[in-house]
C-alpha cells in the first residue's frame, strides 16, 4: 500500500491519505477511528493496518494533481541518519568509512514535504548540497535484533533529501545543524509499505538537479544494508515504531564536482527512488 499526507477537498490541515495512481482516498472516512496521521496508523499496528486495507476497496477517491504536500511522516520519535554509507560518497567528499555507521539525529523542524520551497540565508550558507537517500521506517519496536531479522521489524519505506550546508559540515564537529535547517529534510512523496519492496537493497536511486542528472546509483552500493543498520542501531536503543532511519547517500555529491555544483536560489532538485517516488524540492535564498 502506498500513504501519503495532503491537504485534500480543501481541509485547512494534511491529512493521511491512500495512494492509487493519481488519484488518493482519506484514510481517516473509511471507518470509525481511522487514523488520521501516519505515526498514528503505524502505532495501530498490523490490526490497524488490515483495516484500512480491508476498507480500502469502498473508499472515496479523489484526484490530487496540484495537491500540497506535507512530510511523508511526522510526528516521529525521531530521525536517525546515517553518514558515509556509500563508498563512493566517502572518497568525494575526502572523509574515512570507518568500521561502524557515521550516526547523527535530524531535527523535526527539518521535516518537509514534496514539491515544497526550503529557504535559507545567504549568510548561514552558500555551499548547500542534495543527498538522495532511502528512507526506512520502523514498524515495531526494534532490541537487540539480529541482522538477518531486521526487515521483520520495518513498516516501510519513503525518499529523503538529506539537504547539508557543506561549509558548516566541515566546520562543526557534529553534523546535526548543518542538515537541520528549516526543511533541508523533505521526504516523500510517497510512504510505501514493506511489503511493496522485496529487496531494498536492489533499488535505482537517483538526483536531477535543474534538468541534469548528479546521482545515479543503486542501494546495492551501500556499504552496510538496511538490515545491518537496523541491527546495529537497535544494540544501544530501542527503536520505536515511526523511527525513520535515512541510509546515506550514494555518489555524486555537488560538493565533490569540479567546479562545485550546490543548490541555487531557484533551483529545483529531485531525488528519486524507483517503486517508491521522486521528491521535488524548490529553493529559494535571501540575501
Amino acid at each position: 500500500m502506498r500513504f501519503a499526507h495532503i491537504v485534500l477537498d480543501g481541509a485547512d490541515e494534511p491529512q493521511l491519505v491512500l495512494i492509487d495512481e493519481d488519484r488518493a482516498a482519506g484514510v481517516s472516512t473509511l471507518f470509525a477511528g481511522a487514523p488520521s496521521t501516519l505515526q498514528a496508523l503505524i502505532e495501530g499496528g498490523d490490526d490497524l493496518l488490515d483495516r484500512v486495507r480491508e476498507h480500502s476497496p469502498r473508499a472515496t477517491w479523489h484526484p490530487f494533481a496540484g495537491a500540497e504536500f506535507a512530510s511523508a511522516i511526522s510526528g516521529n520519535p525521531v530521525t536517525i541518519a546515517i553518514g558515509l554509507n556509500y563508498a563512493a560518497h566517502s572518497s568525494e567528499l575526502g572523509l574515512k568509512t570507518d568500521s561502524t555507521p557515521t550516526v547523527f539525529v535530524l531535527w523535526p523542524n527539518s521535516l518537509a514535504g514534496h514539491d515544497g520551497t526550503t529557504v535559507w540565508p545567504r549568510s548561514l550558507s552558500e555551499s548547500v548540497d542534495y543527498e538522495a537517500e532511502l528512507g526506512v521506517i520502523i514498524g515495531t519496536p526494534a532490541k537487540d535484533v539480529a541482522p538477518e531479522h531486521a526487515l521483520e521489524h520495518v513498516w516501510g519505506y519513503t525518499v529523503v533529501n538529506d539537504i547539508t550546508a557543506r561549509d558548516i559540515q566541515y566546520s562543526e564537529a557534529q553534523w546535526s545543524r548543518c542538515k537541520s535547517f528549516d526543511g533541508f529534510t523533505p521526504t516523500g512523496p510517497f510512504v510505501v509499505t514493506r511489503d511493496e519492496i522485496p529487496d531494498p537493497q536492489a533499488l535505482h536511486i537517483w538526483t536531477v538537479l535543474d534538468g541534469t542528472t548528479l546521482q545515479d546509483a543503486t542501494t546495492a552500493q551501500m556499504v552496510r544494508p538496511v538490515a545491518t543498520l537496523i541491527s546495529h542501531l537497535s544494540r544501544s536503543a530501542t527503536l520505536l515504531p515511526g523511527t525513520l532511519i535515512s541510509t546515506g547517500s550514494p555518489g555524486g555529491a555537488g560538493y565533490s564536482r569540479d567546479p562545485q555544483v550546490f543548490l541555487r536560489d531557484r533551483s529545483t532538485v529531485t531525488v528519486g527512488i524507483d517503486g517508491i517516488g521522486a521528491l521535488t524540492t524548490h529553493c529559494r535564498i535571501l540575501g
